[in-house]
């Protein structure tokens, strides 16, 4: 299982596409939740229900992430990958359990589909390490069981305890950036990461957790975690 878990690490060395997302939700003068109408897609406090909404360097981090101010969502499922979560409370995970995440947050710059992120929400046995190659090419930070991010794609792990009968679970929060990005772009592995953590603390409110450990203000860098076997 520890070998199935390091699997999910390996993602983040890899530069990958997503062709989840789909154009459209704010393209005719959505509005930004300030009583404004606004062209050509809505404002990075104001996509995905407000997710990055009160935190002023999350919505800093989407802006340099995708590189535009306005955006436009594609085909999120928030409450399908929340009640994902849900269901793996009320019971333990069978060890050849690996659910496939579920999109919580879609979205794109607006008028460039291709320019995408996409925030995935999944259960996971916990923290899955890093083996040598991938801790290369990673940062990793101090929030909750674990997390770390590339300039492709940002994880954060944390545990979620919620009052019974349910049962402490862990949650895997993952942020797909914008294809292309050069593999050395420090900064876009800060940008990943503030988006991961910002869209943790959400999920984790919304389900109610305790003692997540996520961090709150300003994210500090840590070593990596040593290898896993």
């Amino acid at each position: 299982m520890r070998s199935a878990l390091t699997r999910i690490g390996a993602a983040v060395a890899v530069a990958a596409v997503l062709t989840g997302c789909s154009g459209g939700s704010g393209s005719d003068g959505g509005g930004d939740g300030d009583g404004t109408e606004k062209a050509g897609g809505v404002s990075a406090a104001a996509v995905c229900g407000g997710v990055f909404a009160g935190d002023a360097a999350a919505t800093a981090a989407l802006e340099g992430a995708l590189g535009a101010e306005r955006f436009e969502e594609g085909s999120p499922k928030p409450e399908e990958a929340l009640g994902l979560l849900r269901d793996a409370s009320r019971a333990p995970l069978a060890d050849s359990y690996r659910p496939q995440p579920v999109k919580y947050c879609d979205l794109h710059a607006a008028g460039s589909v291709e320019n995408d992120l996409s925030v995935r929400l999944a259960p996971a046995q916990g923290a899955p390490g890093l083996n040598a190659e991938h801790a290369k090419k990673v940062t990793s930070y101090a929030s909750g069981l674990q997390a770390f991010s590339s300039s492709a794609v940002g994880y954060v792990y944390f545990s979620c305890g919620l009052t019974a009968p349910a049962r402490k679970t862990v949650v895997e929060v993952k942020v797909w950036g914008p294809p292309g990005t050069p593999e050395t772009d420090l900064k876009q592995r800060d940008r990943l990461m503030t988006l991961t953590n910002t869209a943790a603390r959400k999920v984790s409110k919304e389900l109610g957790c305790q003692g997540d450990g996520l961090a709150t203000g300003e994210l500090k860098t840590v070593p990596n975690p040593s290898p896993a076997s």
